[in-house]
């Protein structure tokens, strides 16, 4: 097959597709693999059908001439033989009788008078297409009735043969040698013919099997054709390519990729160096999306270092300026209150507040950085111990508010107890700050299994969040209520999201809770068993989901 390139670019004189002026076909070598076996298989068939043609006309001369043969010139000469049989046995009877004078001896003659007959007929009906033949049988007919005319019937006819007879025994001789001679000159013509239809039998028969042998040569020579045309058309390229194929798999992306063949395994070809290309464009953007990440990697850590940094000025040497100016404030609120002026007393109490929530929202701000930083410590939790702690630690404020907290049996999960006690603090007291100020405070605490997920929740009977607030306040310092309404600096719920999030969860606002709130978050299982299929049940549809408040702590 052709390893020429295809007919894409523009030959001298020829049009774009490779063609020239008033050509109609492709050109061989843009012929693709269904075109080179359409054409080889075409002229197979025609081969084959020529020399099928030829054998069919062998099988069918062959069949003609052994039909002849037996069903003409055997049977026919096997009639001549028989005719001459009942000539015979005619002379026998007539001899006898005339020696004999008894009747008796005449059954031979009649016998081969009926048998004469019999085979005549069939003889007349076997030769009627063969004009000597008939003439012999004419002859040796002639003859008979001569002889029978003239010797056999007068003999046979008279009680006194031998007085009877029209002519000498020598003369009925002589008559019957000349039956005798009819009748080998009929056999010698018939077995002529016998032998020339065996003859042409064996010829008939050779060309038979020589184009049966030309045929089964043929057809392995097509096959062997078939096979290297196969083994170098397709065979090979597809060798060749998936070779390449598997070398640039294996990392040598540098190796192009080319194919001979025919105009489809070249384009195959061309298809697989344009995906070697497309990986290769792909993988230096990805070089280089690593370099930057890289960079902003680094970035990060040195943002990171400078974080901690500023934690520590922050726990350190900011605090202690702070609680300077608080101590020494609250000093002159002691010292001079009363002494001066109502406005100097509310200027003295501004200052001392901000002080003190200056020092609230640092400490926050330290909770909230050290989240997956400095609290992560991976171990096995109790959620139902962890949450009698956080209800002991909030056992004041329950207390004066008259809260009722219930739960359902909380399971145990892999994590750090720190942050879970945090998170179930703040949602716990979330649902006692935010309550209604005519009904008791109602909190429940649920837990079910959910495949690979616990899927936990904290509701109340509070004054409730509105649906379109449901992704606002789980940002940090996003409130919903002003500070003498609510105090809190809005951290809680954001650093409550952020603790399920280093845990692997999602937390979200349940809309469809009423009355008051809902907040719903899931942690893995961790577990021996089989976790089961956790499609669909993440928790990341945020049908069921996980958000909060906006405000935390109280």
């Amino acid at each position: 097959m052709s390893d020429s390139t295809t007919s894409g670019a523009s030959a001298p004189g020829g049009t774009r597709d490779g063609r020239g002026p008033g050509v109609g076909r492709p050109r061989v070598g843009s012929w693709t693999t269904r075109q080179w076996l359409v054409a080889g298989v075409s002229v197979a068939l025609a081969v084959l059908l020529g020399l099928l043609s030829l054998g069919v006309w062998s099988l069918s001369r062959s069949e003609d001439i052994t039909g002849r043969l037996v069903d003409i010139h055997s049977p026919a000469l096997i009639e001549a033989e028989r005719m001459e049989a009942a000539l015979l046995n005619q002379e026998t009877g007539v001899r006898g009788y005339s020696v004999a004078g008894q009747q008796e001896f005449l059954a031979p003659w009649e016998q081969g008078l009926s048998d004469q007959e019999t085979s005549a007929k069939r003889l007349s009906s076997l030769v009627r297409h063969d004009a000597r033949a008939v003439a012999d049988l004419a002859a040796v007919e002639t003859a008979a009735g001569t002889w029978q005319r003239r010797y056999a019937r007068p003999v046979v006819e008279s009680p006194a043969p031998e007085a009877a007879a029209g002519v000498s025994a020598a003369e009925g001789k002589k008559l019957f040698d000349a039956v005798r001679a009819a009748s080998d000159a009929q056999q010698d013509h018939l077995q002529d013919v016998r032998s020339a239809a065996r003859d042409a039998l064996d010829r008939a028969a050779f060309l038979r099997n020589l184009v049966l042998g030309a045929i089964a040569a043929l057809v392995g020579l097509l096959a062997l054709v078939a096979f290297e045309g196969v083994r170098r058309g397709i065979t090979e390229p597809l060798a060749r390519l998936r070779a390449q194929a598997r070398t640039v798999a294996a990392g040598r992306f540098d190796q192009p990729v080319d194919t001979a063949g025919p105009a489809d395994l070249r384009a195959l070809g061309a298809d697989v160096e344009a995906m070697r290309r497309r990986l290769v464009d792909e993988l230096e953007a990805a070089e280089a999306s690593r370099r930057l990440l890289d960079e902003q990697t680094a970035d990060l850590q040195r943002s990171n270092a400078e974080l901690e940094q500023f934690a520590y000025v922050a726990s350190h040497d900011l605090q202690e300026p702070l609680r300077k100016v608080s101590s020494f404030t609250q000093l002159l609120q002691r010292r001079y209150g009363g002494q001066l002026d109502d406005r100097a007393d509310q200027y003295i109490g501004f200052a001392v507040d901000g002080a003190n929530r200056m020092q609230t929202l640092i400490n926050d701000l330290l909770d909230f950085s050290r989240v997956g930083r400095v609290h992560n410590q991976q171990n096995t939790v109790d959620l139902d111990a962890l949450a009698d702690r956080v209800l002991e630690s909030l056992s004041v404020t329950v207390e004066e508010t008259g809260a009722v907290v219930t739960r359902d049996p909380l399971p145990t999960v892999i994590g750090d107890s720190t942050q879970l006690g945090m998170l179930l603090q703040n949602l716990v007291s979330n649902a006692i700050k935010f309550r209604s100020q005519d009904t008791p405070p109602r909190i429940r605490i649920e837990a079910e299994r959910d495949g690979a997920w616990w899927r936990l929740a904290v509701s109340d009977n509070g004054i409730g969040i509105a649906p379109e607030f449901a992704e606002k306040i789980f940002v940090i310092f996003q409130r919903l209520h002003t500070k003498d309404a609510y105090p809190g600096n809005g951290i809680g719920l954001a650093m409550c999201k952020k603790v399920v999030e280093f845990h692997g969860g999602v937390i979200a606002l349940d809309p469809g809770h009423h009355p008051g709130s809902r907040f719903t978050f899931t942690l893995p299982v961790h577990s021996p068993e089989p976790a089961g299929d956790p499609d669909g049940t993440d928790g990341t549809d945020g049908a069921d989901g996980t958000a909060g408040r906006g405000e935390a702590t109280p």
